[in-house]
């Protein structure tokens, strides 16, 4: 039975099929409700979650590289997984500067994807990333950081609910005084954007910026906005039907509730990769 069978129906923890892979020495992707994992020959390679900004907005947005550059090393490395490669040999990124902002990346979309430890759903044998290895990272690695982090989130603020829904300022609490880089954080919460909408505005990296929003939460200046339920409207009166009906109108379909933007979002992108 091939690797890849053996991953979509065993249903164990995504962390546990890292293991398995990295002691296989296995090239590919593994994907999970969360995002996928790239693997070469057992190491980490690149993570991508729909929920952390990716290297070219972190790059982009810092300054660090031009837009124009970003997108010409798509275009004359991407079919060949040597973007990465292309930047640096082209002059647009030193190394160190894209190993360094890679490796964040890469650990802020292992924290999401490893935080639910949710199950394995297809591993794709061979398959790469079109970035290319930048600084593959033992699997065991990956794993010990996502722990650490999930355990330093938690000792902040015990909610996990912060990272992902949209923010919204809490009335109240004097936000005076803050230190300078929460405050330019809470400045981003406006009841719309999640923690990677707000790194992203920042050009920060996601863990940084969870750090900062979940001590606001635990300060009681933000919280998650409550997703809106859709309240039936109430059905109009109507006259007393004539005598001589006999069939009456069936019930009013009950109005179903849209996936919540992140999850939608979330399928989109995984669909998307898949079929790439």
């Amino acid at each position: 039975m091939t690797t890849s069978t053996l991953t979509a129906r065993s249903g164990e923890p995504a962390s546990a099929t890292l293991g398995t892979l990295a002691a296989q020495g296995a090239t590919g992707a593994l994907s999970t409700e969360s995002g996928i994992v790239y693997l070469a020959a057992g190491h980490v390679v690149h993570v991508e979650s729909a929920v952390t900004p990716d290297l070219g907005d972190l790059l982009t947005h810092s300054g660090a590289l031009a837009p124009d550059g970003w997108w010409e090393a798509i275009d004359r490395a991407g079919r060949r997984c040597r973007v990465g490669r292309q930047l640096v040999d082209s002059g647009h990124l030193a190394a160190g500067a894209l190993e360094l902002c890679h490796l964040g990346a890469l650990f802020d979309a292992a924290y999401f994807v490893l935080a639910q430890d949710g199950p394995a759903l297809r591993f794709r044998p061979g398959a790469a990333h079109w970035l290319g290895a930048v600084r593959p990272v033992p699997v065991d690695t990956v794993l010990r950081e996502s722990r650490r982090r999930r355990e330093l989130l938690h000792r902040i603020w015990p909610e996990p609910a912060v990272d992902r829904a949209p923010l919204a300022r809490v009335p109240g609490p004097d936000a005076a005084d803050l230190p300078a880089r929460r405050g330019r954080t809470l400045a981003q919460v406006d009841g719309v954007r999640t923690a990677a909408q707000i790194a992203t505005a920042l050009a920060c990296r996601t863990f940084h910026t969870l750090v900062e929003l979940r001590r606001l939460a635990a300060a009681g200046l933000v919280a998650p906005v409550a997703p809106l339920v859709p309240v039936p409207s109430p059905a109009p009166a109507s006259a007393p039907a004539p005598a001589t009906v006999s069939a009456e109108p069936g019930p009013t379909p009950r109005p179903v509730a849209p996936d919540e933007p992140d999850t939608a979002l979330l399928r989109r992108l995984l669909h998307a990769l898949e079929a790439l």
